[in-house]
Formats: C-alpha cells, structure tokens, sequence
C-alpha cells in the first residue's frame, strides 16, 4: 500500500519531541520550587532582621523571666519558709495563755499577755506586724481580734478580725460572726446583722449556720424588722433542727409572727 505525507513536512524525530516535553516540565518545576525557596528565603531573612533589631528586648525578656523564677524560689526557701517558722515559735507562747483565758483561768490578764506577750516571746499584736506576710502572721490577726473582743476593745477586734483572711469556711465564719458581735457590743445594730448574715453565707455548716442566724434573728427583731427574723428563725427550724440554737427558736418564731 502506498503511503501519502504533505509536502513539506517533516515528522520529528522521537528524541526531539521528548526533548521538548521534559524542557517543558523540568522549566516549570524549577520556576514554582525557586518562587517558594525565594519566599521562605525572604521570610527567613525578615525574622532575622527583625531579632536582630530586637535581640536586646528578647534578651531582657528571657533574663527578667528567669530571674523573677529563681527571685520567687530564693524567697520560699531562704525568707518566707523561715519567716513562717521563726513566728510559729514567737507565737507558742501566746497561744498557749490565749487557751487559759479561754477556759476561765485569770482571762482579762491572760488575754493582755497574749495580746502584748511574755516569757521573751512576742505576743500577737507584735507577731501580726512582724510577720504579716506569714500564715502565722494572718493568724496572729483572728487571736488579737478574739482577745481584744473578750477585753471589751471592739473597735480594735473589729481592726484585726478585719485583716484575717482564710481559705478555711469554718474560722472565715467565725471571723466575721465575732466582728458582727463587736459591732453588737457597740450598740451599732444593722452592722452586727450584717456581719452576721456574712457569716451565715460563708459557709454552710450544722456548727456555724444555725448559731449566727439565731444572733441574725434576734438582732433583726431588735432593729424592728420581724419579717426577717422570721426568716432566719424558721430557717433554723426547718434546717439545724437538731442544733443547741433549735431549742430555743420556737418562742422566737412567735415573737417575730
């Protein structure tokens, strides 16, 4: 059979057309790989310029993170930790005439030494400025606060018992049901029941609760407000029943009706 082809043409050889092909591809490859190198050589070349313009703010960053670090554990270790320890000793002795005054033995004299301290120890009023930044310290602040209470100085129980914080509910309540006696003894009425409903919302608890809604209550009866009284009274009733303050609250809930 007889084959035709145009004239002029020229069918090219096999190695040319591949030639061709991989000039193509290997072209495009190239020019895609160097566009990408290009721009993370461009972002790499601007990241270093931009920490070597910076160098000294990261520098200072990094050594001021470091040293708070190391300024908080050297603190711990060799300020507070022995701080802490020095005011639980200085305190001992108070600690132990506050526990006499409070069962009866010579209290007025007993609560002044612990207040003001004796047997060369401080007493609390010196260990809760001392030693402020201290648990010990803190605490220094909840017995001053009791002891000026019992010596009839309330303004100064209400100073302490006022600095005391503590993640304790139970002496938290008590702290702020002795500021609202304070307040009681100063005849200052609405800010006893204050602090008493302060004391009530700390915590929740069968020995605390019912003994400051009882005061809550007699206190709002004496300020006249017998519809809230009622409330803490019955509240007493309904939920404490079984606590000293119940026995008495049903006498109460008719004064206050």
């Amino acid at each position: 059979m007889a084959t035709y082809s145009k004239r002029g043409y020229k069918a090219p050889k096999e190695k040319e057309v591949k030639d061709k092909v991989e000039d193509v591809n290997i072209d495009g490859t190239d020019s895609t790989t160097e566009e990408v190198f290009s721009k993370l050589d461009e972002t790499a070349s601007k990241t270093e310029d931009w920490v070597a313009k910076n160098q000294k703010i990261i520098i200072g960053f990094v050594g001021a993170v470091a040293l708070l670090t190391v300024g908080y554990l050297a603190y711990q270790k060799f300020i507070a930790e022995p701080k802490q320890l020095e005011a639980a000793d200085e305190m001992f002795v108070s600690q132990h005439n506050f526990q006499l005054a409070t069962e009866g033995v010579a209290s007025d004299s007993l609560y002044k030494l612990a207040l003001n301290g004796s047997e060369g120890k401080f007493g609390f009023i010196k260990i809760a400025d001392e030693y402020s930044g201290t648990d010990a310290g803190n605490l220094a602040n909840y017995y001053a606060g009791i002891a000026y209470l019992n010596t009839g100085k309330y303004a100064e129980a209400i100073d302490y018992l006022g600095k005391f914080k503590s993640e304790d509910i139970v002496l938290s309540a008590l702290a702020k049901g002795a500021i609202g006696d304070a307040y009681s003894q100063k005849n200052e009425q609405q800010e006893a029941l204050d602090n008493y409903l302060k004391a009530v919302a700390a915590n929740k608890n069968d020995f605390t609760t019912p003994r400051f809604l009882l005061k809550a209550g007699k206190t709002a009866l004496v300020l006249g407000k017998k519809e809230d009284a009622l409330k803490y009274f019955t509240d007493i009733k309904d939920n404490f029943d079984t606590a000293p303050e119940a026995a008495q609250v049903d006498a109460l809930i008719g004064m206050a009706q």
